[in-house]
């Protein structure tokens, strides 16, 4: 049996890690500045809650921690695992989400989060981007540095963590991706260091893997067609984190704070009847050149 990595240090990884992303988006943001919500859990635990609202490069953003523990593990936790039914827990991480100003800027996705039930505990976690307009040379960045960061660990844990992620960011009834991909994982545990020091750099290679897109995008010229194509694709954001998103589900089944937990919704979205895109134009070509799965790198 191995040994229990130590949830208190791991706290105080996930803290920092959030406190360091905070601090940079607002600089880079420039004209909002994050609020924090410090909320505790009846059934055990709690966490801080951090919005940043009508921003200059961001209209909303998201970067949330929580430790939550309990005595007993919501459905969406054991469907997968159902010898865990009944058993007392503890589940923290960081979420974030990102929602731009400009259409031209990526959405992006982060979580890094750790679970454990009894003797049993894994890392879980990962970072994907969900381009409005899609540029190849975004995808590659994106791709190119969480591949490094896994590449410095072992060279099996991008490839299958990179399918892991286009297996799991998909939208069924829509037959697409829900973006461009990049990695994800769960249920990872062994050698208690090796796979926390993985973990640690994964979460670290966010700021390096998006922000160098946001720069370049952020300054694009759009219009009101933009604007538009952008609260569609919205939509769809909506519909992936609603309907299939684990963490969704696990949060508010286990009684989580449900501000906290729908933050990752856009504060604008759209739905439009059997709306489709001119042949050939940015619109339809996003479909057709990004959301279905690609080696970047």
């Amino acid at each position: 049996m191995t040994q229990i990595p130590c949830v208190d240090t791991l706290e105080r990884f996930l803290l920092d890690l959030q406190d360091r992303i905070c601090t940079v988006l607002e600089e880079h943001d420039g004209r909002a500045r994050f609020r924090e919500d410090r909320w505790e859990r009846g059934e055990g635990g709690g966490g801080r809650t951090r919005v940043l609202q009508d921003g200059d490069l961001l209209e909303k953003g998201g970067v949330n921690y929580s430790r939550v523990f309990g005595q007993s593990l919501p459905p969406s936790a054991t469907a997968h695992r159902p010898e865990l039914a009944g058993q007392a827990f503890t589940a923290l991480g960081v979420s974030l989400v990102l929602h731009p100003r400009n259409p031209y800027v990526p959405i992006v996705h982060m979580n890094y989060r750790f679970f454990s039930a009894g003797s049993v505990w894994w890392f879980g976690g990962g970072a994907d981007l969900t381009p409005v307009y899609g540029f190849a040379e975004d995808a590659r960045h994106f791709h190119a540095v969480l591949k490094a960061a896994c590449d410095r660990h072992g060279p099996d844990y991008y490839p299958r963590f990179k399918e892991w992620c286009d297996n799991y960011f998909y939208l069924r009834h829509r037959q697409e991706m829900r973006g461009v991909g990049g990695i994800f994982f769960d249920d990872l545990n062994g050698d208690p260091v090796t796979i926390q020091a993985l973990w640690q750099d994964l979460a670290h290679s966010f700021l390096d893997s998006w922000l160098p897109i946001a720069q370049v995008r952020r300054t694009h010229p759009y219009g009101e067609r933009e604007r538009q194509w952008q609260l569609l694709r919205r939509g769809r954001y909506v519909e992936f984190n609603l309907v299939y998103d684990r963490g969704t589900l696990f949060g508010l089944q286990s009684g989580g704070r449900t501000e906290s937990i729908l933050m990752s919704l856009p504060p604008l979205a759209a739905w439009e009847y059997d709306w489709r895109g001119e042949p050939d134009s940015p619109e339809a070509r996003l479909k057709s050149d990004f959301l279905t799965p690609r080696n970047w790198v």
